[in-house]
């Protein structure tokens, strides 16, 4: 039997190089810059570049959000900013050819294509790195030793970044999560955000409320269904041609990579059409409460495995799951029920069919796209409020365990004339002593107060809106009053 020969470093290094053309040409060619910037690229960019940290970068988020393209706009802002082009290193470390390399070896070889041995301000950045073995681990020791040297990580399995990231990285890492896209990004990379105007309401606690309004709530609304059927993925909002067959392209190479390549790699899963077939369970009624009896009766899986698969999904970026407070706030019932809600509502569109206003899914979807605008703030409490004959939709939950804010989301216009319908929300304000809540409408921005609580109705699109707008804020530091005056009462 011949010999085997394995890849030689020469083939590796002239791969590096071709990798890196800005090491030659002096910028990023125009074809990988490709879209606009995303609103997130500023903070990512000031974190990366922050060098007086001794910190790596790892950027998380689910398949085709476009954090591979962001990392290229960051290597050009460097080189604008002053960084010589051969000082910044970057490598797909899901091509074949790297392979079982280590992430220190890497780095030589890296620094031999570049033929730079110095310990001057060098930049690597690894793409997929998830399928390096023991990266984590690597990765926190360079961080250690090589204090002139930054390094940025990103990955689409995520579930393997952010689990290894937490238990190997303290004190070196730090978690960037790239969501799917916001409402106001898809408006603004379509050059549509002209359609909303942000105008101050003044309530009953005499606080200036900024909202966003039109003066044509038809076109904001066409543009925010277009949003929930296609607007996830930056390649598909300018592409026609995807939606006509959002299947192919969202569920192919998005949601079928994760499930079938994905997480049964990562996790050794054997079965996986039992995942695929939860997952679509869960996609068709995204939005709606579970427990883990409905789960297994509906999907056919086992308890004990859907707990697992759920995790899997969770960390994955897939799906976002919401546990519930009790009518005091306080009494978390984190074991008996749960809503599940999918990271971007065109997943469930791409899977069985386009939605449209009149389907009786679209007030679930609308939810979705609302919870969906928190994904980046990995942080925030949310969660709903349930009790024997009532629940309300959305909670956020202070440390000491009282709602700072209470949303119901609706898609209709009948609770404006008709606020009294809404007896579970007006009951749970009431009962935490809170004098504010906010509900959702089609088209109505209004003000009722039935039995001393103000009921602020605001249209689901600007709701939604707002929610991606103000995302970068600390809850109760600048947070407009939209969403932290509840704490005011």
């Amino acid at each position: 039997m011949p010999k085997l020969r394995p890849i030689s470093e020469d083939l590796i290094i002239k791969r590096i190089r071709l990798e890196n053309p800005w090491w030659e040409q002096g910028r990023i060619p125009e074809h990988l810059l490709q879209l606009k910037r995303r609103m997130y690229f500023e903070q990512l960019y000031q974190q990366i570049a922050l060098l007086s940290v001794r910190r790596a970068t790892v950027l998380m988020g689910p398949r085709r959000v476009g954090k591979t393209v962001m990392l290229y706009q960051v290597i050009q802002q460097l080189i604008d900013d002053g960084v010589p082009p051969r000082k910044i290193c970057f490598l797909s470390i899901d091509a074949p050819i790297y392979n079982n390399i280590g992430l220190e070896e890497l780095m030589a070889l890296c620094r031999q294509a570049l033929n730079d041995g110095t310990s001057e301000q060098l930049y690597f950045i690894f793409d997929e790195v998830q399928y390096l073995k023991n990266w984590e681990e690597h990765l926190k020791s360079m961080a250690d030793l090589h204090f002139g040297i930054r390094f940025v990580v990103s990955g689409s399995a995520a579930a393997a970044l952010k689990l290894k990231s937490n238990e190997s990285g303290a004190g070196r890492f730090t978690d960037f999560m790239l969501p799917p896209l916001t409402f106001i990004e898809y408006l603004s990379l379509k050059d549509l955000t002209y359609l909303l105007r942000t105008e101050n309401i003044v309530g009953s606690d005499g606080l200036a409320v900024p909202i966003e309004v039109t003066d044509n709530w038809d076109a904001v609304n066409d543009h925010f269904l277009n949003y929930i059927n296609f607007g996830g993925y930056p390649e598909v909002i300018f592409n026609e041609t995807i939606q006509q067959d959002p299947g192919r392209f969202i569920r192919s190479d998005i949601i079928d990579k994760v499930l079938l390549r994905d997480l049964p790699s990562l996790y050794g899963i054997r079965d996986v059409q039992e995942l695929n077939s939860l997952f679509n369970v869960i996609a068709y009624n995204s939005g709606n409460e579970f427990n883990l009896e409905g789960l297994a009766q509906e999907s056919g899986v086992d308890k004990s495995t859907i707990q697992k698969y759920l995790e899997y999904l969770e960390a994955a970026f897939l799906i976002k799951i919401l546990y519930p407070v009790g009518i005091n706030t306080k009494r978390f019932m984190r074991n008996s029920r749960f809503k599940i809600y999918l990271t971007n509502p065109s997943m469930r569109c791409a899977l069985f069919a386009p939605i449209s206003f009149t389907d009786d899914h679209f007030g679930q979807m609308v939810e979705t796209a609302i919870v969906a605008q928190w994904l980046h703030r990995g942080d925030v409490p949310l969660h709903f409020a349930a009790w024997t004959g009532g629940e309300v939709d959305l909670v956020m939950v202070s440390g000491n365990q009282k709602p700072l804010f209470m949303v119901e989301i609706k898609w209709s216009n009948q609770y404006c004339q008709n606020p009294g319908k809404l007896k579970s929300l007006l009951k749970y304000a009431k009962e935490n002593n809170k004098k504010i809540a906010w509900v959702t409408s089609i088209n109505k921005v209004e003000t009722k107060t039935i039995d001393g609580i103000e009921l602020r109705f605001l249209p689901a699109a600007s709701y939604c809106y707002s929610v991606g707008k103000y995302s970068f804020f600390k809850i109760g530091e600048g947070q407009p009053s939209l969403f932290n005056n509840q704490s005011k009462g």
